[in-house]
């Protein structure tokens, strides 16, 4: 990794819930194209670290600098322009809506035409919408879901929505991808899939992604370098080589002293 030119930095970064601290001056780099992982047991602070970066919680100490940018004075809706997008551990998707729907409605950060153009339909808003449409159809056929694009989303199989979810993150066209245990509740098969389709996003498209994961085989075998928080603190990073053997990691997950 580039120590001079990180896609994201995170600098002492703490956050406290009342008297709870759920991060404690958590540091580490992400590098343009790296598959990085954050790993540790239940409520060591993975989810609010991504809840940082995307600007959902603040800080009360630190910095997130993306691209030069300090995350934790941008404004929450500027963060998916700046190229961040992000899936849940819980789907959040339109549930009434149908895929090509859904996908669509993550191409409103990219809309350019005027509202009255839009609200009329004429020319170059019409032009604009089909832009958008080859986009999204071209994201479907990427994921393998383009039969699904008339379903409505909420009465999908649950490895379909979670599919379509990342589809959505992708419409937001992101150099940054955050994964919020993307494989949560899924069979071996789902997971040999979605696998298959968070390495071509990184390799076939260049996006950069911070992953958390339960699965500590997978974890191992598709992300370069691993962060291992244990009670909102960093007490390991490295390869997945170095991770595997760290003794403090093995006693923060199978409670050894």
């Amino acid at each position: 990794m580039s120590e001079q030119n990180p896609l994201l930095r995170v600098e002492k970064v703490s956050l406290s819930f009342g008297g709870a601290t759920v991060l404690n001056q958590v540091s580490f780099d992400v590098a343009p194209r790296e598959i990085f992982a954050i790993i540790g047991p239940n409520g060591a602070g993975k989810t609010s670290m991504l809840n940082c970066i995307s600007a959902f919680y603040r800080p009360q100490e630190g910095r997130i600098l993306f691209e030069g940018h300090d995350l934790v004075k941008t404004p929450t809706h500027q963060i998916a322009r700046l190229g961040i997008a992000r899936t849940f551990q819980n789907i959040a998707l339109y549930t009434g809506l149908t895929t090509l729907e859904n996908l669509m409605a993550a191409r409103h950060i990219h809309i350019k035409e005027n509202a009255l153009a839009s609200a009329l339909y004429w020319g170059p808003a019409q032009r604009e919408e089909i832009r958008h449409r080859r986009v999204v159809e071209e994201i479907m056929d990427f994921l393998e879901i383009a039969h699904i694009r008339k379903a409505v989303v909420g009465a999908l199989p649950y490895g379909l929505r979670k599919r379509v979810e990342l589809g959505r993150a992708l419409a937001l066209e992101p150099k940054l991808l955050l994964l919020d245990e993307p494989m949560a509740g899924m069979n071996i098969e789902e997971k040999e899939d979605m696998a298959r389709f968070i390495l071509d996003v990184h390799e076939r498209r260049g996006v950069t992604i911070i992953l958390i994961e339960h699965d500590m085989g997978l974890v191992m075998d598709i992300s370069q370098r691993v962060l291992v928080l244990d009670f909102g603190s960093k007490i390991a990073e490295g390869s997945p080589d170095e991770i595997r053997n760290n003794p403090a990691v093995i006693r923060a997950y199978l409670g050894q002293t």
